[in-house]
């Protein structure tokens, strides 16, 4: 695979991308209630790839302070995940209210900047 066509994504991005769907499902298990729905979406945008997931459990179940970016172990790695591929990541409650989002996005063509693919 030519990961240096637009669209294509190396194995790093691929198993950030793989890790923050991963911790942010767990966190939606472990806050967001009975009967709580994910959607997760992964849209590429120019040379950006977007990791999105958003749940609609309770906001009443999560931590005071998981909104804050030094705030939970797993929010902390999807952080420093993120950061490696030139990443950005918004996190916290939906703005209609109804659960809590991640939303991540990677640069495809960022290298990674400790010189290793993301845990």
């Amino acid at each position: 695979m030519d990961h240096t066509k637009p669209g294509h994504s190396g194995r790093g991005v691929q198993l950030t991308a793989f890790r923050v769907v991963q911790e942010a499902l767990t966190n939606t298990l472990k806050h967001a209630g009975p009967g709580t729905t994910a959607e997760v979406t992964l849209t590429v945008e120019d040379e950006l790839l977007r990791v999105r997931i958003a749940d609609t459990g309770s906001l009443a179940r999560r931590p005071a302070t998981a909104h804050r970016p030094d705030s939970g172990h797993g929010l902390v790695g999807i952080r420093q995940r993120a950061a490696l591929y030139g990443g950005t990541v918004t996190l916290g409650p939906r703005t209609d209210g109804r659960g809590w989002i991640v939303d991540v996005l990677l640069e495809l063509s960022a290298p990674a900047t400790s010189g290793e693919t993301a845990p």
